[in-house]
């Protein structure tokens, strides 16, 4: 009969995460965790309707839901289950009640200690670590249950033969291990729909960057050359003006390269070299400009012997635009500090600023063409930035908080020249 009535609650478990996905496919708005605390709420209280008395306790799956609210919907959703857990309780009464609301507490303060740093993890390591929180329900639940019977006067003793014990363990372990596992595929699915959406996004403001750029750049190359011819020509004060026309010529120019470097980046010269000698080189062309800003720039490097097969000055030129909007971001008296670690043949530089942060609409939008959080800018840089480093099958991420500040994590993969031999 425990088993029955486990299985069942471990279904009822599973059902949040297909209804989520039935309406995400339905293309409706639930990303608020108003939705998920209502989706899990339902079933925690479900579970605890159908649970299984025993002992003197209800044996259930409902910090299942509760345990799940917290990590993969966020505070508002894990005390909404909460909620429901902790009312539905006291409702039902009986002698072990308290036990029952100090059990709750529990579990739930473990899943909301961790909240901010659960998402650090990679998906594979979150769900053995929500499976993990799970044995601490389960092993919370036991101490209740043996010092419920031991207030009572009695030791705990099985009486059957079933191990009844060990069947909560197993059924409580593998539902909130494939409960987290489905919600790792809906997390996975919806990072993929947005990584396509943007693609899709870059590709088309590509293609019309490139063909508007092409089509002006043919017309400004005449005006400059005519506009030059002029000037050697001309001695008075117009000679002054025409200095000015050619300069801001210059800088239209260089936005409508710009422009075709973001649609298509042109790696004209492949070489192999150390990553770190880059580094140091970008590091001491930007020290000037954040002495310049009242910015203090630190570097810690690794010195293996890390190399690289790309285009050298591509690289450079993403790496200058990053470390400058990070030199920009942070006020007078502020540090950026530019790390280089390697891990498992892939090179990790992390751009480390203590400006003034972003909020997530912020970071969502980062990298897109024309967004921009400068006063004066075009979104130009942080656009040919990252599109430089997917070129270069490499990754660029965000994390940043409103007035701490914002670290900018790039991946490149190692790449050396091949050998043949004849």
């Amino acid at each position: 009969m425990l088993a029955e009535k486990l299985l069942l609650n471990m279904l009822i478990t599973i059902s949040p995460v297909l209804i989520y996905s039935v309406l995400a496919d339905n293309k409706r708005k639930l990303d608020s965790p108003v939705v998920c605390g209502l989706l899990q709420s339902m079933a925690a209280l479900t579970c605890m309707i159908f649970s299984y008395a025993n002992y003197g306790f209800s044996w259930d799956l409902r910090y299942v839901s509760l345990i799940l609210a917290f990590l993969y919907a966020g505070p508002v959703a894990g005390g909404m289950v909460f909620t429901t857990i902790f009312t539905t309780r006291i409702i039902m009464g009986g002698e072990t009640v308290l036990f029952g609301l100090v059990n709750t507490v529990l579990i739930a303060v473990v899943p909301f200690l961790i909240l901010n740093r659960f998402w650090r993890f990679t998906p594979n390591k979150r769900v053995i670590l929500t499976a993990i929180i799970g044995a601490w329900s389960l092993l919370v639940c036991f101490l209740s249950l043996t010092a419920f019977h031991s207030v009572k006067g009695q030791s705990l003793t099985i009486n059957t033969n079933i191990p009844d014990l060990l069947i909560v363990g197993l059924i409580d372990t593998i539902a909130i291990a494939i409960a987290a596992k489905l919600n790792e595929g809906l997390v996975e699915k919806s990072r993929m729909k947005e990584k396509i959406q943007r693609a899709e996004k870059l590709n088309t403001l590509g293609e019309l960057a490139a063909s508007i750029a092409h089509e002006v750049r043919n017309p400004l190359t005449v005006v400059k050359g005519f506009l030059q011819l002029m000037q050697q020509d001309e001695k008075g004060k117009n000679y002054d003006y025409l200095s000015l026309v050619l300069s801001e010529l210059g800088r239209a120019e260089a936005i409508i390269n710009d422009y075709l470097n973001f649609a298509k980046p042109q790696f004209e010269k492949l070489e192999e070299f150390p990553l770190v000698h880059v580094l140091s080189e970008v590091k001491m062309l930007l020290e000037p400009f954040a002495v310049k800003q009242g910015v203090q720039l630190e570097s810690s490097l690794d010195t293996s012997n890390f190399q690289l097969l790309t285009d050298r000055n591509q690289l450079k030129q993403a790496l200058v635009n990053l470390i400058k909007n990070a030199i920009e971001a942070t006020p007078e008296g502020g540090k950026v500090t530019l790390t280089y670690k390697l891990k498992d043949n892939h090179a990790y530089i992390y751009i480390t600023d203590t400006g003034k942060g972003m909020d997530h609409d912020q970071l969502a939008r980062l990298g897109t063409l024309f967004y921009t959080t400068k006063d004066k800018g075009t979104g130009l840089g942080t656009s040919v930035s990252l599109r430089i480093i997917e070129t270069m099958k490499g990754k660029v991420s965000y994390e940043s908080k409103l007035g701490i500040g914002t670290e900018v994590t790039m991946i490149l993969p190692e790449g050396k020249k091949e050998i043949v031999n004849f």
